[in-house]
């Protein structure tokens, strides 16, 4: 998996605790989220694997209430469709994956285009004044601002990427 990391995602455990992951999600081109970097955290029960994970995020996304619980298949919202097999990646993908798509559920919010568009604009500069972004991602603070004008350069998958 660290040799060909699903795109747009990053993910890593806390040192401390490694049932909690940090992660950033990028938004992908031709997206409301496009050049937007999305911080979460996915929250592993100690009885992980047999039980599902809590995934909140973060940054404003004007796709997910900041700080909630997001309600998915793969989270605790829904113990008896979750399948042990799951890592990492594919949480982070199925979240993804839900991220672009426009259901309303427990977590969700509704917000235009145009606000999503905005919110990934500001999402770096929101990310860097977290003491909670900075501390649990101190090798992403000095990347390249994804939605100021250099962003098309830029490869949006990162070398370093650790999923399990």
């Amino acid at each position: 998996m660290q040799k060909s990391p699903p795109p747009f995602i990053w993910a890593c455990p806390e040192e401390k605790n490694i049932l909690d992951w940090h992660f950033i999600i990028r938004g992908p081109p031709d997206t409301p989220y496009e050049g937007g970097e999305y911080h979460g955290l996915i929250w592993f029960p100690s009885d992980y694997p047999f039980k599902p994970p809590d995934v909140k995020l973060f940054t404003p996304s004007g796709r997910f209430e900041v700080g909630h619980k997001i309600c998915m298949s793969m989270t605790s919202y829904h113990p008896s469709t979750w399948n042990a097999a799951w890592s990492v990646a594919t949480i982070l993908t199925g979240l993804l994956s839900f991220m672009l798509s426009n259901e309303i559920t427990a977590g969700a919010v509704k917000t235009t285009i145009e606000e999503k568009r905005l919110l990934a604009k500001q999402s770096h500069a929101f990310n860097l004044k977290s003491k909670k972004f900075r501390y649990a991602t101190p090798e992403m603070t000095d990347l390249p601002d994804m939605g100021g004008s250099a962003a098309s350069s830029v490869s949006l998958a990162e070398p370093s990427v650790i999923l399990v």
